[in-house]
């Protein structure tokens, strides 16, 4: 049993007039664990904390204390040293054996004067202070409204992070959600081009054929002294032979047939000759003799990026010379393209306004790849694409 807490306590614990192990409910601004094995000591400090304004919960015992904080998250521990049973240096030490609770502050309280030198131990156990009886109000209610403070900023904290994280989530999912979406959109524009492609190549194709096989047969039953005609079947002819190469370069420029038949390494090398042969830009590629299969989607999307640079390149670099490597190893696939250009301005890279170089980065990334765009002012721009490549299923065990 505890000496009394002290004159001015014991009247504040007569006029508390409270009863029952929890005092009020926590508002959420941190609640106050008082142990004691005397009533009269629990409501004298509980009275005394009455003006800070929180939930007080109450035990008589160390193992009550352990109950309770099972179930509630206190500020601070004001906690008695001489108890029966279980002494207070012994309840905080279980106290701090608990991931819940070892973190929670304790206030000692003790009633015998002589005890001062027991302090040591109280802060070897875990005390953050260590008070004798008769308590001074205002520095019992000053020292733990400091821990109730700093529980309730911490509260507000774990709050905020909280909310914070919950953003962050909310943020990653929905950027899922528009890569996805972009993957789709991007997959129903290749699968339409290819669809408008093949219809321009075959059944327009097939018209302009038959065309000029019936101005062939016109030309072939005029007379020779129909010189008018002969020569308006010529200019059919010509203009006929004109259109099917429009079409051939509409159709190839939707959907090269030789990315479907032959592969992207033979792509990326027409791409690179029809680039040289319609900008008069010398275009040097090297590419891999052998390489592993890249499926449809990927090799589609690197196809797509590289036509991406070589429009860039027309369009702003002013180059003179395109060097173009193609690296595809078991692991990792990369692209590089340099132009001896003017070199593309740091600012542009990252301007929301540079819709191609978005539109690369959104393909790469739809694959776990990465592109990384490098100007010098007057000496040029380097393109590095690097794309990580599925691992090749192993064999089943014989």
């Amino acid at each position: 049993m505890l000496a009394p807490v002290g004159p001015a306590v014991c009247v504040l614990a007569r006029t508390a007039g409270r009863t029952g192990t929890l005092a009020g409910m926590s508002d959420g601004q941190g609640e106050i664990l008082v142990v004691d094995d005397d009533a009269g000591n629990l409501l004298a400090v509980e009275a005394l904390l009455e003006p800070l304004g929180q939930a007080v919960l109450r035990a008589r015992s160390g193992r009550e204390a352990l109950r309770l904080l099972l179930h509630h998250d206190p500020a601070v521990i004001v906690l008695d040293v001489r108890m029966p049973r279980m002494d207070g240096f012994e309840t905080a030490q279980r106290i701090r054996a608990r991931e819940r609770s070892r973190h929670i502050p304790i206030i000692f309280l003790t009633g015998v004067s002589a005890e001062t030198a027991s302090a040591f131990r109280g802060y070897e156990v875990g005390a953050v202070d260590y008070l004798m009886k008769p308590v001074v109000p205002d520095v019992l209610r000053s020292k733990v409204s400091v821990f109730v403070e700093l529980h309730r900023k911490n509260a507000a904290l774990a709050r905020e992070i909280g909310e914070r994280q919950l953003a962050e989530q909310r943020l990653l999912e929905s950027q899922a959600q528009l890569r996805a979406l972009a993957a789709r959109l991007i997959s129903i524009r290749e699968e339409e081009r290819t669809r408008i492609a093949r219809e321009i190549h075959d059944e327009l194709g097939q018209f302009l054929t038959g065309l000029k096989m019936d101005v062939a047969w016109l030309r072939k039953h005029l007379g020779k002294d129909q010189a008018p005609l002969l020569d308006k079947t010529e200019t059919m002819r010509r203009l006929i032979d004109s259109t099917m190469q429009v079409v051939r370069r509409i159709a190839t420029g939707m959907r090269p047939e030789i990315l479907d038949e032959m592969g992207l390494v033979a792509a990326i090398g027409w791409q690179a000759k029809e680039f040289q042969k319609r900008m008069g830009i010398r275009c040097r590629v090297r590419l891999p003799a052998s390489h592993p299969d890249l499926g449809s989607a990927l090799s589609t999307a690197v196809f797509r990026i590289f036509q991406e640079i070589l429009t860039n390149i027309a369009r702003h670099a002013k180059a003179g010379s395109v060097g173009v490597q193609l690296q595809i190893s078991a692991k990792r696939l990369t692209l590089e393209v340099v132009d001896d250009g003017r070199g593309i301005a740091q600012a542009a890279v990252h301007a929301r306004e540079s819709l191609g170089l978005l539109g690369m980065q959104e393909r790469a990334q739809l694959f776990g790849g990465e592109i990384s765009i490098r100007g010098r002012p007057g000496r040029g721009t380097t393109v590095s694409l690097s794309i990580p490549l599925p691992a090749a299923p192993q064999p089943a065990p014989a």
